[in-house]
């Protein structure tokens, strides 16, 4: 009769050999209790496997995530390690990574895809191991401990609540973001010094922030609202006369279907310039004077004074339709003085207080200041005292060349 086969469960001796100095390390080891050949070499030279970060099924899918987009299989990996330690304010992250560089950078990325992070403060203190294991150990910067996180959030909710309930769900994805545009900018004060200003409390809670805070809102409002909305990084030409260029923080966009760019920041009046020109503008009148600029511009546009970081590739943005100004009837390709009287009487025969004059680009810009500023300017003048029957007319303009835009204010009194 055939002898049956005695299975055996694998238990026997295990030999290692080190490459540093000749050290040979045997034990008994069970493959059932350590789970692999690595973390029984492990236990054998007396180190504990790692304990990486568990990512959570509940981060769920990442399509609408720009910077996660752009990342290899591996480094997604690592990315989602991160998120789940910063989600669960972990003071110690361990990643399927051994360059502590580029895991600081990505990082950099968790947060420019997750607005809502805010108590972390960007930075972080990464080591790396090699060996048998090849990781890195992140310790990441908090500004607030979780009690403290939960208060923040609760105000942050209430906020944003009381901001979205201005704006019906059916609205169509320009009204969403135009009004997202003009919360932040009329609500919130640009301010160097503002506490948080690198994340949104500093938007919703404060009202005052900078660049970071700004954008950073804009990216949460838009999410919020189910539009895709990202995180740009670059410099800015802070002024055509002196070509300095400063750190600063802007949006990428979709409406309906294609890409565009905002700048929040640059839309608070504060950032205004007026020339020698415009001397005698008023105060209130440049505190109302929202830009309209980079209410979805495209790369023309944004790059005569933006140069995004090129960390990672950015798409094509190559419309101007939806741009405010076009919308509205104020952006023209080129100069025809009797369009631009026709403009500047239709805002007087309403009543408004200004009408802005935007042309696409410097030549056309030159032609039309020329004429305008010498002649329809004041023959629309003429026109208000007629209508009105003003002894004495008065009006302001800023001159706006960065932008190739001119905007005339005009008083009724």
């Amino acid at each position: 009769m055939e002898k049956k086969k005695k299975r055996r469960r694998h238990r026997g001796l295990g030999f290692l050999i080190l490459v540093m100095g000749v050290l040979i390390v045997c034990g008994v080891y069970q493959y059932r209790e350590y789970g692999n050949i690595k973390d029984v070499m492990l236990k054998l030279i007396g180190q504990d496997p790692v304990i990486y970060q568990h990512v959570s099924e509940e981060i769920g899918e990442m399509d609408g995530k720009f910077y996660y987009q752009q990342l290899s299989e591996e480094e997604q990996t690592v990315y989602q390690e991160l998120l789940q330690g910063l989600l669960e304010h972990v003071e110690q992250i361990h990643v399927h990574s051994h360059k502590p560089e580029r895991v600081n950078e990505l990082l950099v990325y968790v947060l420019n895809d997750y607005p809502e992070i805010f108590w972390s403060d960007g930075t972080a203190s990464s080591t790396a191991y090699s060996g048998l294991q090849n990781y890195t150990s992140v310790m990441p910067g908090y500004l607030y401990t979780k009690e403290e996180c939960e208060k923040k959030k609760t105000q942050i909710d209430m906020e944003v609540s009381e901001c979205l309930s201005g704006i019906s769900e059916n609205a169509s994805d320009y009204e969403k973001i135009l009004y997202d545009y003009e919360y932040i900018v009329n609500q919130v004060d640009y301010d160097d010094a503002a506490e948080d200003n690198q994340n949104i409390c500093s938007v919703f809670i404060g009202k005052k922030s900078v660049c970071a805070g700004y954008s950073k809102a804009m990216q949460y409002l838009m999410e919020k609202q189910g539009l895709f909305c990202t995180y740009v990084t670059g410099e800015v030409t802070e002024s055509f006369s002196d070509g300095h260029k400063i750190p600063h923080a802007w949006n990428l966009v979709k409406c309906d279907g294609d890409y565009y760019y905002v700048d929040v920041t640059w839309g608070d009046p504060i950032f205004q310039e007026s020339e020698e020109e415009a001397e005698n503008v008023m105060d209130d009148e440049i505190r109302d004077n929202i830009s309209y600029d980079y209410m979805l511009c495209d790369d023309d546009e944004l790059f005569r004074t933006h140069t995004p970081d090129l960390e990672v590739e950015l798409p094509d943005c190559t419309k101007m339709d939806l741009n405010y100004y076009v919308v509205n009837g104020m952006y023209y390709t080129e100069y025809d003085g009797q369009t631009a009287l026709k403009a500047m009487n239709q805002v007087i025969s309403e009543r408004k207080t200004k009408v802005v004059l935007k042309y696409s680009d410097e030549s056309v810009y030159k032609t039309a200041k020329e004429d305008i500023l010498n002649n329809e300017v004041k023959r629309a003048a003429q026109n208000l005292a007629q209508w009105y029957h003003l002894t004495e007319v008065s009006y302001s303009y800023i001159d706006d060349k960065k932008m190739n835009k001119i905007t005339i204010f005009w008083k009724y009194s």
